[in-house]
């Protein structure tokens, strides 16, 4: 029997270069001394982050464990494989079982960056186009609210604007959990919908656009200041669904910073004060963004992300007519099946896009056959 070769090929090979026990050991002896020292929690911030780093460690060396583990049995599979054992079954069985613990891993790994580990604040803007658009924006919320749900993110809608008819106008989701705003990163840009058109009488196939943004949800450990005067503060009867209570009083909140021009509202709450609240939050998240935005406009312009919600402009497309078919332009990757990642399966796409922003390594041969 013919052992893999490549990704799963070799149990030393892949733990190398996924993991460096021995150096994590090392660091791991480092801070377990340093939690021994009596003088340790005199200085209580400093102390939290050695505990958490201790933790990362201690998670990491486990994983590489797991994974030796999975590996010896697979070993021991192929032994018995070539002793005449008919063991094909279990070896594909637990092959495919490593190569998922191990893309997880590596999306794990491939979250590095300043923000990658925050939640997220996510806007949804349908394109022109009316009804269609505004469907297809729906769709989207559908897709990234069953995926925080499969991931088990809380995910909660801040404002939502119905459209007329059907879809919405626009919507805001916080996706609160580690990791989100990185995984989610890769969504930012227009995404491009092909279908037969549910609306239409006569059945003719239409494209949609829809816009996506990911903004980090900033935690208490990054001070923004916010004056009073700084804000302007306008409360608004809420639409939409909600009961009796929340339309017949004024519970929605919209703030608008002035030197910025920066809006932000909230109005899912029954409580003024909640509203009032989940916006000063999704504010301070759209300044500090702004602050970043500055500071690194010579190597990197969020604003590029913002085009037209147009032709030409999208980084993803869906297409449901005449085939089934959603592609990646970025990362290349196709997946075939339209319906599960509608229904919020989008880890593939987002592993990918990590890979890509990391190594600049594409998953297809770059040609774009979504041309309709």
């Amino acid at each position: 029997m013919k052992e893999p070769t490549g990704r799963f090929g070799s149990r030393q090979l892949l733990c190398g270069a996924i993991f460096d026990a021995p150096a994590k050991l090392r660091e791991l002896a480092k801070t377990e001394e340093a939690i021994s020292d009596p003088a340790f929690w005199n200085s209580p911030e400093q102390s939290q982050k050695i505990m958490q780093e201790r933790k990362r460690l201690e998670n990491s060396i486990a994983e590489e464990k797991k994974v030796a583990g999975m590996t010896e049995d697979l070993d021991t599979l192929f032994e018995l494989g070539k002793e005449g054992e008919n063991v094909t079954g279990d070896i594909e069985r637990d092959m495919k079982i490593l190569s998922v613990y191990v893309e997880k891993l590596e999306t794990g790994m491939l979250l590095s960056e300043e923000n990658d580990r925050l939640s997220a604040i996510l806007n949804i803007h349908p394109g022109a186009g009316g009804t269609e658009s505004q469907d297809w924006a729906e769709m989207l919320m559908r897709m990234y609210m069953r995926w925080a749900e499969r991931s088990g993110f809380p995910c909660n809608v801040t404002d939502l604007l119905e459209g007329e008819g059907a879809g919405i106008k626009s919507v805001t989701l916080e996706i609160e959990g580690e990791n989100v705003y990185g995984l989610l990163n890769s969504e930012i840009g227009v995404h491009r919908l092909v279908r037969i058109s549910p609306f239409d009488s006569a059945a003719r196939r239409h494209t949609s656009f829809a816009s996506v943004f990911v903004i980090p949800l900033i935690d208490d450990d990054v001070k923004i200041e916010i004056k009073p005067e700084d804000i302007r503060v306008d409360v608004f009867r809420a639409s939409g669904a909600g009961g009796q209570h929340v339309n017949r009083t004024e519970s929605a909140v919209r703030m608008t910073h002035l030197a910025t021009n920066i809006v932000v509202q909230c109005q899912n709450e029954r409580s003024q004060h909640k509203n009032r609240a989940s916006a000063l939050k999704q504010l301070r998240a759209r300044l500090y963004e702004h602050e970043m935005d500055k500071k690194r406009a010579a190597d990197r312009k969020l604003e590029d992300t913002k085009m037209g919600i147009n032709f030409g402009s999208q980084i993803r497309s869906y297409v449901l007519a005449p085939y089934r078919m959603i592609k990646d332009h970025r990362t290349k990757l196709s997946i075939g099946d339209v319906d599960r990642v509608l229904d919020g399966d989008i880890g593939g796409l987002l592993h990918a896009f990590l890979v890509f922003r990391k190594t600049g390594k594409t998953a297809g041969d770059g040609k774009d056959d979504l041309d309709v």
